[in-house]
């Protein structure tokens, strides 16, 4: 029907539009997650706590350019802050603890949850700009937009 009537289907976002084959998203930020390389899923991805390698010493991939910044940070303080108070509200509802007792299961369990998460929650946000050849990962240089008019 669109052919007949000389309608172009829109497609916006992805490979589509630039013409670079797809990567696969799952599992690239699963690799991440996992500390893995996200493109050959052999290398290692992270050479301290949350300092990443310069290259892959398996398929050589660059990583040293990624820009995942505080996004991991934030995206921890978002799932540590819903399992947290989620148990924390059904503790509360289903017993008598005392503020002590509280302070005593939340504050550990949320610094652990916190410094566990983020290592994997980076890698997975690494992954996610390489399947999207974001910053340096598509081969051009990261640079300021300029609008016209403005």
């Amino acid at each position: 029907m669109q052919k007949e009537l000389g309608i172009q289907e829109q497609v916006f976002g992805g490979e589509h539009h630039t013409g670079r084959a797809a990567r696969p998203l799952w599992t690239a930020m699963k690799r991440g997650l996992l500390g893995r390389c996200p493109n050959c899923g052999e290398g290692k991805l992270f050479r301290g706590f949350t300092k990443t390698v310069e290259t892959c010493s398996v398929c050589g991939e660059e990583i040293h350019h990624h820009r995942a910044d505080d996004l991991p940070a934030y995206l921890v303080i978002v799932i540590v802050g819903h399992i947290v108070l989620g148990a924390f509200m059904g503790v509360e509802a289903t017993s008598d603890l005392s503020t002590w007792q509280h302070i005593a299961i939340w504050v550990p369990l949320t610094i652990l949850l916190s410094v566990a998460l983020l290592q994997p929650v980076k890698g997975a946000v690494i992954g996610l700009q390489w399947a999207f050849y974001m910053h340096g990962f598509g081969g051009e240089k990261d640079g300021t937009e300029t609008h016209h008019g403005a």
